[in-house]
């Protein structure tokens, strides 16, 4: 009995840290209710987007959409050109953002100019 309570006692500090873990499935229904996050997010930004008319100033638009997922800056002959990405739709399920998973909003001296890939691509052209 002695040899037992000594072996006991000589274990339990090699066993302060191990950790059993047993599922109850929570880790799914949170990464679920990440995926969830995301999917609203990109479903308010779509909405919002949507009812954003041409001439709404930048401040105005930052002030309802918050921070770009990405964002570009461009001046040419005197003009300030602004665009910024939010994400609307998931292409890749890798969890990182890229900009073709994005609405560019573009913005001339502050004002909103156009909404979408085709305003974006003209900005080359300038």
């Amino acid at each position: 009995m002695k040899k037992v309570l000594l072996i006991a006692a000589l274990a339990a500090p090699l066993l302060t840290g191990c950790v059993i873990a047993v599922s109850d499935g929570e880790a799914q229904t949170h990464w679920a209710g990440n995926s969830s996050s995301w999917e609203e997010h990109h479903q308010f930004n779509r909405e919002s987007i949507s009812g954003l008319t041409l001439d709404t100033s930048y401040q105005n638009v930052l002030n309802k959409l918050k921070t770009p997922d990405f964002t570009e800056l461009l001046k040419k002959d005197g003009d300030v050109y602004q665009v910024l990405f939010y994400a609307t739709h998931s292409i890749h399920s890798d969890g990182k953002m890229t900009k073709d998973e994005c609405t560019p909003l573009v913005f001339k001296n502050e004002k909103l100019i156009g909404v979408g890939d085709s305003i974006y691509n003209s900005l080359s052209a300038i």
